[in-house]
């Protein structure tokens, strides 16, 4: 399988994480901010990151190639089965994507990607969305978040992954996440990055992420 993407994307990120805890074998190409292989723009007409080329089948959204690839590989399982876990699982994706993507996607957007790619930005933007929109979404995650320090059934699922990537990112621009007041979130973040499928992920991301962070 290749995934046409930005590895520091958030999206790009929670499949290639996906992906190596189901023990799939991806090839990352490099996609996005107008560049892509012919297969990039036929898997994803409108530009949007990851894409997906098996063989013949072109599909983009991260949602979407995760549903394919658990459907291919549903073990080890990453979406749990038992019907509320299954539900709160798809929640956190939801949150994850529609709630502190937007909110964090503004921060790094304004900070590190409109100067990495010399395009407008406005960092006020990023500074008024970590001061009013994110301790909302740190809030919310200390207040669910079990003694065991993972979302759901206990154990680490697509629910962590999926809620973990924007935050990941704001951090990589922001000291915001103040231990002392969300000691959950930020044990919980440390303990998502320690797993060794995400620690790999972002090791392979740093060199991208080094030149973005120099422009």
């Amino acid at each position: 399988m290749i995934i046409h993407g930005a590895r520091p994307s958030p999206f790009v990120r929670k499949v290639i994480i996906f992906a190596a805890e189901k023990g799939i074998a991806i090839e990352v190409k490099p996609a996005g901010f107008g560049r892509g292989d012919p297969a990039f723009a036929m898997a994803s007409p409108f530009n949007k990151m990851p894409a997906l080329e098996d063989g013949d089948f072109l599909i983009s959204d991260s949602t979407a190639i995760i549903t394919y690839m658990d459907a291919l590989h549903p073990e080890p399982n990453l979406i749990p089965t038992e019907a509320r876990a299954r539900a709160r699982t798809i929640w956190f994706e939801e949150f994850g994507d529609t709630i502190a993507q937007p909110v964090g996607g503004q921060i790094f957007f304004n900070r590190v990607v409109g100067k990495a790619l010399k395009v407008p930005h406005d960092p006020a933007l990023a500074d008024a969305a970590e001061a009013d929109k994110m301790p909302a979404i740190y809030d919310y995650l200390e207040g669910v978040l079990p003694e065991s320090g993972w979302l759901v059934e206990d154990r680490f699922t697509l629910a962590d992954i999926a809620a973990a990537c924007p935050i990941i990112n704001v951090c990589y621009c922001s000291q915001g996440l103040d231990a002392a007041r969300w000691p959950r979130v930020a044990a919980w973040l440390e303990r998502v990055k320690a797993r060794p499928s995400v620690a790999d992920a972002l090791a392979q991301e740093q060199e991208a992420m080094a030149r973005m962070m120099a422009a």
